[in-house]
């Protein structure tokens, strides 16, 4: 066993995974998982800059996560950065400050690579169901971004669109500095005429329709689950590989897009840092779906964090 810690710091969220993988074995043993809201790509889509209160977030969740790793004793240790910092004029401010905290650079990939680890952390366990036909489409919807991956054992096409929960609803869904409570229609038809556009270039690298399991990663689509689960609280055990089908996307995309903030905080699974992004990300999901004809979407809680993880080791 190699003991290591990869953190994924992305547009809306940083995390942290500190396991012992044995890549003889394919066996990843959890020491520490978590996730902490940082909203790094806080205005970002407009002004082109990251925000020092959202770098102070962010330093802050690192700080935190330093000592995690130093008590755990990790080998090893990657971060690897996505959409928002690669979108910023200043992103040095932020690899200067991340290097003072945890010695470490942060690694600023493509969308290419990122699409490569999410295929490899989301799939590397779905080989023991056999029931799961092949190629899979991993999709990987993020704050920023969305990542689009088919493939069987290894990647045959990937692709990075920017569209993801928080670029839509700042772009689309944001007036006057405040999120629309609920959006109108034409807020919605213009977020998902986005989306679409988005998905058609996709399709111009990845056969995204020759799939047949659709496999989600990532906040928006672990909240959808937990959603149609009713779960009185976010259970990754019952989210992990739990199936949700076209018309229940579709029901809670709805209910999601047609409700308050103080209804979506109400639920009792969703975490505070998602309530206003969550409508934007659950339409991703709906679009993607109707795109390639899916019945359901395979719901995966290993994802990026468990690629880089195996990477490292």
């Amino acid at each position: 066993m190699t003991r290591v810690a990869a953190i994924d710091c992305g547009t809306n969220s940083i995390r942290l995974l500190v396991a012992d993988c044995d890549p003889a074995t394919g066996e990843l043993v959890d020491l520490d998982r978590r996730m902490t809201i940082v909203r790094l790509g806080q205005g970002v889509d407009r002004t082109g800059r990251l925000a020092p209160e959202a770098l102070e977030r962010t330093f802050a969740a690192c700080r935190e996560y330093a000592e995690i790793i130093k008590e755990h004793g990790a080998e090893r240790l990657r971060f690897v950065a996505t959409s928002a910092s690669r979108d910023a004029e200043n992103r040095d401010d932020f690899v200067r400050g991340v290097m003072d905290i945890l010695g470490v650079e942060p690694e600023v990939i493509s969308g290419d690579q990122e699409a490569e680890f999410s295929f490899t952390g989301a799939t590397r366990e779905l080989a023991e169901h056999d029931h799961l036909p092949k190629p899979y489409l991993v999709v990987d919807i993020g704050g920023g971004s969305t990542e689009f991956v088919v493939g069987e054992e290894h990647v045959r096409a990937a692709r990075s669109v920017d569209v993801g929960c928080v670029r839509m609803t700042e772009r689309h869904l944001v007036r006057d500095g405040v999120v629309s409570d609920p959006p109108t229609e034409e807020q919605v038809a213009a977020m998902r005429a986005d989306i679409e556009a988005a998905l058609d270039l996709a399709e111009l690298t990845v056969p995204l329709r020759e799939a047949h399991t659709l496999v989600g990663l990532a906040g928006s689509v672990t909240t959808v689950s937990a959603i149609a689960q009713e779960l009185p609280e976010y259970d990754s055990a019952r989210i992990h590989h739990s199936r949700v089908s076209h018309d229940r996307v579709r029901e809670i995309t709805e209910w999601l897009l047609r409700s308050t903030h103080a209804e979506r905080a109400a639920v009792p699974s969703m975490h505070p840092g998602r309530v206003d992004v969550i409508a934007a990300g659950a339409l991703v999901l709906l679009a993607i779906m109707e795109r390639i004809g899916a019945e359901e979407v395979v719901v995966s809680e290993h994802d990026i964090l468990d690629g880089i993880a195996w990477s490292v080791a």
